[in-house]
């Protein structure tokens, strides 16, 4: 269980000074030898960035982490990377039918630059603004079509396993609808039908959390409060919920931790999305009430499990049911072990995590209930500083990995093992650096008392 002292956000300043230190470092040397045709880079081997297909989900990410890297520094060099790859190579996604991954993308590249525009941080450009704009309509429309209609009003944006499959990492995904939304698209279908990107929005997280989050109500023997499926399987014959299915976790009934990280901050954030919208936005679809209601159940059942079920220092084992934690003795009241021989950690899963946990401790007291805010801000805190720390903060600069110990496939074994371990480590994946760059640009936004961080910017 993670360790609740507390922190103080003024002595995470230096560390978080070297941590952009490095990270600009590492976006140099990526953007030096990485090579678009190769395919877009995943994860580190030996050190280096290198593309694993599957899907081309972390190009986003890599342009991205320029532009926060500007956006924390000031450093125009990155503003000048992350934009104009942005432009050179981003087009193909803002089109891309077939998959899940339009949040990833196009909101941590196209929405970053948008936001950083509305923010005054680059100049006004009309055309830019437009051209920023249109690729997140167009995004955020193709991505709402990727739809499957289930019983009682019930449907979700379906992964690329094709119609009958919700992953729920599709949760954090889900802003390219909220995005475009927010810049009032009108998506149309067959005879000039208009669909509802805010219907959309709305159904896809009420659906998932029904069937992807649990809540220790008896739905099957291994119920437990937070548990997360990765992937939920519907019969589209008749619309109906068949069972839980998992594609990076060890099995349907265990929790693969980075699945519940997006769960974690997909849920926070679209908390506080929600919280922006009039009260005759929601009307067609229930009273603020009922929504928030729903969200934060579920923000908070999985915020609940990642913190019962991490070790003191934050950081979780791969899968909160894989095989052969049980040899790890007493692991949840210990500092996880990334060079433990049974079980890797996923440096990945915190980062993502830690952003959840803190946008939920946030949304908590600023509504009153400050001692169970204070309880996901601490956990939060935590996370990010022992990210912040060795062995998780790559402060070798000829290793292109920004946050060491995370994995991408266990079950696949696409993770590469060094000589001399039994298990994945020492290597970075694209979206943990990434995600930890944003987990620490928004924490050094409330120290400085600077707008605070969303994903459509103000």
């Amino acid at each position: 269980m993670i360790q609740f002292t507390s922190h103080s956000l003024s002595g995470l300043e230096k560390r978080i000074k070297q941590f952009w230190a490095l990270s600009g470092v590492k976006i140099l040397q990526i953007e030096a030898t990485s090579n678009s045709a190769g395919g877009s880079p995943v994860f580190t081997k030996n050190g280096v960035y290198t593309a694993r297909g599957w899907t081309d989900w972390t190009q986003g990410f890599q342009y991205g982490s320029a532009l926060l890297q500007f956006d924390a520094t000031n450093d125009a060099e990155f503003l000048h990377i992350g934009r104009n790859q942005t432009v050179a190579t981003m087009t193909p996604h803002v089109t891309h039918f077939g998959v899940h991954d339009h949040g990833f993308n196009n909101v941590s590249t196209y929405g970053n630059l948008l936001r950083l525009m509305n923010e005054g941080r680059i100049k006004e450009e009309q055309w830019e603004r437009r051209y920023y704009e249109l690729a997140l309509k167009c995004s955020g429309a193709v991505q709402a079509r990727r739809w499957t209609t289930l019983n009682n009003g019930e449907g979700y944006i379906y992964s690329f396993n094709g119609p009958h499959s919700l992953f729920i990492d599709t949760v954090r995904s889900l802003r390219s609808l909220a995005v475009a939304y927010r810049l009032r698209h009108v998506v149309k279908a067959e005879n000039d039908q208009e669909i509802s990107l805010l219907e959309r929005i709305w159904t896809h997280l009420k659906t998932t959390a029904k069937y992807a989050v649990y809540y220790g109500a008896g739905r099957d023997a291994y119920d437990i409060n937070g548990r997360v499926a990765h992937e939920s399987i519907f019969n589209l014959n008749d619309g109906n919920y068949r069972c839980p299915n998992s594609q990076q976790g060890f099995s349907p009934f265990t929790t693969w931790t980075r699945g519940l990280a997006w769960a974690m901050l997909g849920f926070a954030e679209e908390l506080e999305f929600f919280a922006t919208l009039r009260d005759d936005e929601l009307e067609p679809f229930g009273s603020r009430t009922v929504i928030e209601g729903c969200l934060l159940k579920a923000a908070q059942a999985t915020c609940d499990f990642y913190i019962e079920q991490t070790p003191i220092d934050g950081i979780p084992y791969w899968d909160t049911g894989a095989p052969l934690l049980h040899k790890l003795g007493d692991y949840l009241n210990a500092s996880a072990d990334p060079f433990n021989p049974y079980e890797p950690v996923d440096s990945s899963a915190a980062a993502i995590a830690a952003q959840g946990l803190l946008r939920l401790g946030r949304y908590l007291q600023e509504r009153g209930h400050v001692e169970q805010g204070e309880r996901y801000w601490q956990a939060g805190i935590t996370v990010v500083s022992t990210l912040l720390s060795a062995p998780y903060l790559c402060a070798d600069e000829a290793h292109q990995g920004l946050i060491l110990h995370a994995v991408y496939h266990r079950p696949n074994g696409w993770d590469a093992i060094p000589d001399g371990q039994q298990t994945p480590c020492g290597e970075a994946t694209m979206w943990g650096d990434y995600h930890a760059r944003e987990a620490v640009l928004y924490l050094q936004r409330v120290m400085r008392q600077q707008p605070y961080l969303t994903f459509w910017g103000n």
